[in-house]
């Protein structure tokens, strides 16, 4: 798996009950033909990074078909995921969103 490119949102809290502040992104991966998640119109991940005095996190994501916006029934591997993180903490680090 290898992240592409991303869109990023800092996500408003109107009730005030999260603590931290909130971002979506939407991150565009490319996936080998050869691996069980790939599949011809692509797919993308939807997470919510949490950045609290926890630190940084993935507090949640979703996998998404590309074209159709359809929900996968995927999940990462820890690898995976610890990749996304770092990748997110690193455009949150260098962007002003």
């Amino acid at each position: 798996m290898n992240i592409t490119g991303h869109e990023a949102e800092k996500l408003k809290d109107p009730t005030g009950i999260l603590t931290g502040e909130r971002y979506e992104f939407l991150i565009d991966i490319d996936i080998p033909e050869d691996d069980e998640m790939h599949l011809e119109n692509g797919v993308f991940i939807k997470a919510i990074v949490a950045v609290d005095d926890k630190g940084t996190r993935i507090a949640q994501y979703h996998l998404y078909e590309d074209t159709t916006n359809k929900l996968l029934d995927f999940e990462l591997e820890e690898e995976e995921l610890e990749m996304v993180k770092a990748y997110c903490i690193k455009q949150l680090e260098k962007e002003v969103i």
